[in-house]
């Protein structure tokens, strides 16, 4: 019984020491950003809620589906080959003066707006999880560039801190060369734990908005949640974010499920030329935190997207269904409602404005 009891206590203290001294789980806010965490109207009873009731609890009946299903696995889960990847050309983006955007797959865009570069939720890891080689790995073995291949960073956006989004490694590697990180209230612990410094990071809640190199970048409502380890949920906030400048207007949804908050965003900054609309890792038990593909072509009209680029695929696998489902489904809905979709393969520059975009079906 004595060494079961020292063998209790040692895992426990050894868990407690992970949680509070492992880097990738994250940091704490400091006392400035707690402030202004309790403070906020979307922070209720020690936690960030979404605009509406949003359950995540799961019967039974219904979590025995999911492990068996989970065991079992989807025959088409992951690529049976490898993806086509275009290689980012450094020179070509900095020079060319027009607005572009290049996805690097799953929610990771690189993004050039009134020669301002922006990289949103940027994961450049083989996988998307605290502990290498565990967790879900990236289909393709290599990206259109690595973060040494890149061009000075103006600002990076995280849309919240979950793993697939906010990466340790990635920013470890981008802290030197970032001017700004924007990012919602409570994520700037982790980042400053990870070495970026506090006077580099803006912190924003919901419609707040930071004038940046001539544009308005705007934090706005998603329905999801947060948190990175045990004990930690729900005290940093989820956010979908909108960048206007004189001639261009964007709108990246972050992870969310379907919802009023689309209409409201819609309403205030649309109509959008572009929207960046997660389309994939869905599920009908988690349909409240994650849209499902027929969904996302709603949001897009709620916010008067122009034209929509689906993302939030193509690079992990985080549910159940096969890895092209996403892109099927969501072009199915896009073409049936008559919505302007742009495909780009990871790496391929989409311009915006332009007449031309790309539409193939690579993934077939």
């Amino acid at each position: 019984m004595g060494y079961l009891i020292v063998a209790v206590v040692i895992i426990i203290v050894g868990a407690l020491l992970v949680l509070n001294y492992y880097p990738p789980l994250g940091g704490k806010s400091s006392k400035e950003s707690w402030q202004r965490i309790k403070a906020s109207p979307n922070f209720v009873d020690g936690k960030f809620r979404n605009q509406i009731p949003t359950s995540m609890d799961l019967s039974v009946k219904d979590t025995v589906k999911l492990l068996g299903k989970q065991i079992k696995g989807h025959p088409q889960a992951r690529p049976q080959s490898q993806i086509p990847i275009d290689p980012f050309d450094s020179k070509l983006f900095t020079e060319n003066s027009a607005d572009q955007i290049i996805w690097f797959g799953h929610s990771t865009l690189l993004v050039k707006v009134n020669e301002v570069k922006i990289l949103i939720d940027p994961v450049f890891s083989k996988y998307a999880s605290p502990v290498p080689k565990f967790g879900p790995k990236r289909y393709s073995k290599n990206l259109p560039a690595e973060v040494e291949d890149l061009p000075k960073i103006d600002a990076v956006i995280i849309s919240h801190d979950h793993y697939d989004h906010l990466d340790y490694k990635t920013i470890r590697k981008l802290r030197g060369k970032v001017d700004k990180f924007i990012v919602p209230l409570g994520v700037a612990g982790h980042l400053v734990r990870w070495g970026v410094k506090p006077e580099n990071i803006v912190e924003l809640d919901w419609w707040d908005e930071v004038n940046y190199q001539g544009l308005t970048i705007a934090s706005t409502p998603a329905r999801h949640f947060s948190g990175r380890s045990l004990g930690r949920g729900g005290t940093t906030l989820w956010s979908s974010w909108v960048i206007v400048s004189e001639k261009a207007k964007i709108y990246f949804n972050g992870d969310s499920g379907y919802g009023p908050h689309f209409k409201e965003i819609g309403n205030k900054y649309g109509p959008f030329d572009v929207t960046l609309m997660e389309s994939g890792q869905y599920n009908e038990n988690w349909s409240g935190i994650h849209m499902m593909p027929e969904e996302t072509v709603q949001a897009n009209a709620d916010v008067q997207g122009k034209l929509m680029i689906p993302i939030h695929w193509g690079a992990f696998t985080l549910a159940l269904h096969s890895w092209t489902d996403p892109i099927e489904r969501v072009t199915k809905a896009a073409h049936e409602l008559g919505t302007e979709i742009s495909t780009p393969r990871i790496g391929e520059t989409f311009i915006v404005g332009a007449k031309e975009y790309p539409t193939s079906s690579w993934w077939k």
